[in-house]
């Protein structure tokens, strides 16, 4: 099985740059959706396996996974909102199915712009579609950039990007914060869309150093269109060379959908052949029957991106999402794609599930009961 997905995956990079339009970094060359159905083929993942990790009250909320392998073994990383505000825990697993948590990463301070929320997700990983998954160190570190503000309650606005570092990313033992926000709405630079409040990032190293850095980040922010008067969720990216200090990307944002109230937002980059495919999702958008959705894009560059018009990849259709499904986090391995994403029921209780590539039965892991 190992090697005829390979084998896929070598025509389908053939079929891709026999398709390829010359496109260097800071063109615009399109990219058909014929080029996007071999992508779709690629990833789509028709079997829902069901919850995956869940709360065991009513309380608690689970969020937004991030995927990674460290020393043979399979980790997660996600959020929880406790009624107070986010917090990150550590989960692992030898399957990709069966995850346990082991403890947590990143909680409450005392004082500080990220006393109350400290939501993280892990960086640095590779990007490579079937490739290794494994989180890159730099600077002797391991790092996540995470979700902070002082404010309690869910989302509380004002929200900035922090980002953490520990010398091993499998144990569970809490992160090292570093003192004040990479990025904030309130810096004198930042940019119309981000300047009410920012959520998730993605970072990720770029090898070939196409913005002249080494980190690349992707994160989505919340602002009002000074030209239209829209006000909704959108995605930009920013650079670095040390991952503590960021530049913003002159022509943010890259990825928008002009609609009050909507939300394009939690990229996740990986690459694929010649195309890097951004999976994010899309909330409220008027051309859905349903909430939320995940879908992906394509780009050559990282900056000009091509919406999927075709099926979605992940939404509502289950119990246990039948409000939104959304968020993903995808890994291919051993022929098997898994796509994470945060399942949310009509009551409000969130987890995450999985959908996969091949039918692999269905979890027994359940919501508790709401009294």
């Amino acid at each position: 099985m190992k090697y005829r997905f390979l084998a896929f995956l070598c025509m389908a990079s053939l079929l891709w740059s026999a398709c390829r339009q010359g496109g260097t970094a800071g063109t615009t060359d399109s990219i058909s959706q014929t080029e996007m159905q071999q992508v779709y083929e690629a990833v789509k993942t028709p079997y829902k396996y069901g919850l995956v990790v869940a709360p065991s009250d009513a309380t608690h909320m689970m969020d937004s996974p991030t995927v990674f392998r460290h020393n043979n073994r399979w980790y997660m990383s996600y959020i929880v909102f406790d009624g107070q505000g986010y917090t990150t825990f550590l989960a692992e697993s030898d399957d990709l199915l069966h995850w346990q948590t082991s403890g947590q990463l990143l909680g409450y301070d005392s004082v500080g712009w990220d006393s109350q929320q400290r939501a993280g997700y892990a960086a640095l990983v590779d990007i490579e579609w079937g490739g290794s998954y494994e989180m890159e160190q730099y600077d002797g570190r391991y790092w996540m950039t995470y979700l902070g503000g002082n404010q309690p309650g869910y989302e509380t606005k004002p929200l900035s990007i922090g980002v953490a570092t520990a010398a091993d990313p499998s144990v569970a033992r809490l992160w090292t914060p570093e003192a004040a926000p990479v990025l904030s709405p309130a810096d004198s630079n930042a940019q119309w869309f981000e300047r009410e409040t920012q959520y998730k990032s993605a970072v990720f190293r770029d090898r070939e150093r196409r913005f002249g850095h080494d980190f690349v980040m992707f994160y989505n922010a919340y602002g009002v269109n000074d030209s239209t008067g829209l006000g909704a969720e959108r995605i930009g990216i920013a650079f670095s060379d040390d991952m503590r200090h960021w530049q913003r990307y002159e022509g943010n944002p890259v990825v928008a959908h002009e609609e009050q109230g909507t939300i394009s937002g939690d990229a996740h980059i990986q690459r694929i052949g010649d195309l890097y495919v951004m999976f994010y999702f899309r909330a409220f958008s008027p051309s859905r029957p349903y909430k939320a959705f995940n879908t992906f894009a394509c780009s050559r560059d990282l900056v000009h991106w091509y919406d999927w018009q075709g099926d979605d990849l992940v939404f509502p259709s289950e119990p246990y999402d039948e409000r939104y499904a959304h968020k993903s986090y995808l890994v291919s391995h051993d022929g098997t794609t898994y796509h994470y994403y945060c399942a949310v029921n009509n009551r409000g209780q969130r987890g995450i599930a999985v959908a996969t590539s091949r039918d692999l039965g269905k979890s027994d892991l359940s919501f508790p009961p709401v009294e």
